[in-house]
């Protein structure tokens, strides 16, 4: 291809042959000089950015949240460039694969809470609805079940805990976690809604929501729609943290998933909360709440 746009450029120019055959122009000036043009160089450490993304997020975003995460940080850059250099590359974000495997076990003689939710996962306000579910994941040792209570509102993970068995304490202590973040005394009302395994119907766990003035809530049997959310959740979860990684051990799969907890609270960008983290979320909507609150009197009224 050099030979020919050389045997024609004093005739053509070498622009208009390159556009006729499709080619880069700089390309060619890079073969012939060994020089490399600026928009090259200016790729390149482009590239190194959206690898350095794509490292520290776990490989989940697509060109979109990379472009994102770039202008987040302080890089200005157009997002079809983004997405011309990912694709250029072969990066992509994580994409959902396999069958879930079904860890629900209902009983059909525990007395079920009515389903308070039916489907729709909004809320105006933290510690409005809270959902569950919990899943597993496989190292060399075996299998680790992880329990979760996501928050509706904000889809910050409110409580979570991992064990070796799915038994009623994995999801207990999970749920105790997450109570003691809830602010002391509050009063207002809180919907805790899970689908209906046999560990959310159990004695045991309608106790602790009893004792802590909690709404149970579950879903249909057989039903994911009934607790899309946290199924939701659940695919993202196992989607962006086993990306092709593999544990050997337990406890290098437990410190694995505490770290993926405090990076999607912290980090990781959500399209449901106009492309911020969660935590990010909460403060920036608390600051708002508060600007826009009227003060007490000193009588302690509005």
């Amino acid at each position: 291809m050099s030979a020919f746009i050389d045997e024609h450029r004093a005739r053509f120019g070498v622009e208009p042959i390159c556009r006729t055959l499709g080619v880069s122009a700089s390309a060619y000036y890079h073969r012939a000089t060994g020089q490399r043009s600026a928009r090259v160089i200016e790729d390149e450490k482009l590239l190194r950015l959206i690898e350095e993304v794509a490292e520290r997020n776990y490989g989940a975003y697509g060109y979109r949240k990379t472009w994102l995460t770039l202008k987040r940080h302080g890089v200005e850059v157009g997002r079809d460039r983004v997405r011309r250099l990912m694709h250029q590359h072969g990066l992509q974000g994580a994409k959902r694969r396999g069958k879930p495997w079904r860890t629900t076990t209902p009983d059909p003689a525990a007395m079920r809470s009515p389903d308070l939710v039916e489907r729709d996962f909004t809320a105006t306000r933290p510690n409005e609805l809270w959902v569950a579910d919990f899943t597993y994941l496989r190292c060399w040792e075996g299998v680790v079940f992880f329990s979760f209570v996501l928050d509706v509102y904000s889809r910050r993970i409110v409580g979570w805990q991992f064990a070796s068995h799915m038994r009623t304490d994995l999801v207990l202590d999970a749920l105790r976690m997450a109570l003691t973040r809830r602010p002391a005394g509050a009063d207002v009302e809180l919907i805790h809604h899970s689908d209906a395994g046999s560990q959310y119907t159990s004695y045991a766990f309608q106790q602790v929501l009893d004792d802590h003035h909690v709404l149970g809530s579950i879903g249909s049997v057989g039903d994911a729609f009934d607790n899309a959310l946290a199924e939701s959740f659940v695919d993202t979860f196992k989607t962006e943290l086993i990306r092709d990684r593999v544990w050997r051990s337990r406890g290098q799969l437990e410190l694995a998933i505490v770290e993926w907890v405090a990076w999607f609270n912290n980090d990781r960008l959500h399209a449901s909360l106009g492309d911020l983290p969660p935590a990010e979320f909460e403060t920036l909507r608390n600051e708002q709440y508060v600007q826009i609150s009227p003060s007490l009197n000193e009588e302690g009224t509005y």
